[in-house]
């Protein structure tokens, strides 16, 4: 079925390199496409966050993610436990991602797979998109659209906005391209689950799209 309404909208915004607006299962997020260095360096002047942070990837399916990450078989392990879900993942990235300008380290990409229904229609529509917390660089994520229109106001193309205040936790960034797991970030899932999975004693789930 085809993409239709304001998450049609949204994607087709974001495809053209605007900035868009939409909830996840964590926070709103503001975010564009990420193979476009104009585009992602609308989003670290509208956060006015500093370069040497690195945008993370957010996806439809994991199988989007695999084009822009390279996975072992124990990040495909704990993608499958826990996505979709507030887990990043920091994994090396393939060719296709190499060249994005996403700040940061060039070598890694952060990606996850959320399970909010309006941004998994979002990104099916508009493919991998570089997506952070909707706020300015030190303040609080916005929970309305009151809030996210006074923080961004016209630089923002598309808001996507639920009736009610979005209250959601941070996820967890875990990098996984050393020898063991290192959380960079804490949040809703814990270090001992992602120590349990990598390895190989947690329960291997398959939580979403393949």
């Amino acid at each position: 079925m085809a993409l239709e309404g304001p998450a049609a909208e949204a994607a087709a915004a974001a495809r053209r390199g605007e900035l868009i607006v939409f909830p996840t299962d964590t926070v709103y997020g503001i975010g564009t496409r990420p193979d476009d260095p104009a585009a992602t360096a609308r989003v670290f002047d509208a956060k006015r966050r500093p370069r040497d942070l690195t945008l993370p990837v957010l996806v439809a399916a994991r199988a989007d993610a695999r084009v822009v990450a390279r996975f072992d078989e124990r990040a495909e392990r704990i993608a499958g436990a826990t996505w979709p879900g507030p887990l990043t993942l920091v994994l090396p990235r393939t060719a296709a991602s190499a060249a994005w300008d996403l700040g940061g380290n060039r070598t890694t990409i952060g990606v996850r797979m959320p399970s909010h229904p309006l941004a998994l229609a979002v990104l099916a529509g508009a493919g991998p998109l570089a997506v952070t917390s909707a706020n300015r660089s030190g303040e609080p994520p916005a929970t309305t659209c009151d809030e996210l229109d006074a923080a961004f106001g016209d630089l923002v193309s598309v808001y996507l906005c639920t009736d009610e205040p979005l209250v959601g936790g941070s996820s967890t960034v875990v990098d996984l391209t050393g020898d063991e797991p290192v959380i960079l970030r804490a949040g809703a899932v814990s270090a001992d689950a992602i120590a349990r999975l990598w390895d190989g004693e947690g329960p291997l789930v398959d939580s979403g799209p393949a």
